[in-house]
């Protein structure tokens, strides 16, 4: 199996519903988000998925949270801005465009959200 990862980077506030402490109240992040895909066969040129390929994929859905409320878009009006939940978002946006881009040949490995430089949290399937 072959793997390739990217990080990039978003700032955006939140707050937690039904939590109690400091994060239920209105903040902010700088978050990095690191996206790894993994699959079987190379392309013709010998490659998973080209790294620029890769970061435009993953642009949008980072656009749409930048220097946003997050809890003010969706699926975030319901669904709680928690970096784990944060990780999931990620992980079935990328996916989703894969599965277009790639017929299936490539599938998002695990995504893994930084709010903090020394708290993370990681989705996979």
């Amino acid at each position: 199996m072959f793997e390739v990862t990217v990080e990039d980077t978003f700032s955006a506030g939140h707050y937690l519903r039904n939590y109690r402490g400091k994060c239920e109240k209105p903040h902010g992040h700088n978050y990095r988000v690191r996206v790894t895909l993994r699959g079987a066969e190379l392309d013709q040129a010998g490659l998973l998925l080209d790294f620029k390929e890769l970061k435009d994929i993953l642009r949008p859905a980072i656009s749409y949270l930048d220097h946003e409320m997050m809890n003010e878009l969706e699926p975030f009006t319901i669904v709680n801005p928690s970096a784990e939940n944060l990780a999931k978002y990620f992980f079935d946006e990328i996916n989703g465009r894969l599965k277009k881009d790639s017929n299936g040949r490539v599938q998002v490995k695990d995504v893994t959200i930084w709010e903090t430089d020394t708290t993370t949290a990681r989705y996979s399937e």
